[in-house]
């Protein structure tokens, strides 16, 4: 299983970002992919989910009505949509791929049995 998290970058008080996740080696229907960030000196957050055979995401409180959780399943490749973005969303940004998860578990970090590398995203003017 891999996943690659790439789009991250410096963007201003109130800018947008998005993020992708590529994913391969995945029986996707079977499971949860994940977003989740790390601020310097922090630890490790959730922020989105949902399921790859569909379903309602599930956000953070700190990122409801500003990301979006969405997925292409043509280009096995998932998507955090950040708008208003804050500077207290710096922080490197993971996917990550869990499987067979309930709900109530999506926001746990070891509900996840892979992770990509990280993108770094920096809100600052």
């Amino acid at each position: 299983v891999q996943l690659q998290a790439s789009g991250g970058g410096l963007v201003q008080p109130g800018g947008s970002l998005r993020l992708s996740c590529a994913a391969s080696g995945l029986t996707y229907s079977g499971y949860t992919m994940g977003w989740f960030r790390q601020a310097p000196g922090k630890e490790r957050e959730f922020v989105a989910a949902s399921r790859w055979s569909g379903g309602a995401p599930v956000y953070a409180d700190s990122v409801k009505g500003r990301f979006t959780f969405s997925k292409d399943n043509s280009k096995n490749t998932v998507y955090l949509q950040m708008n208003s973005l804050k500077p207290e969303d710096t922080a490197v940004y993971y996917c990550a791929a869990g499987r067979s998860l309930i709900t109530s578990s999506f926001s746990r970090l070891n509900a996840y049995g892979y992770w990509g590398q990280g993108t770094q995203v920096t809100v600052s003017s």
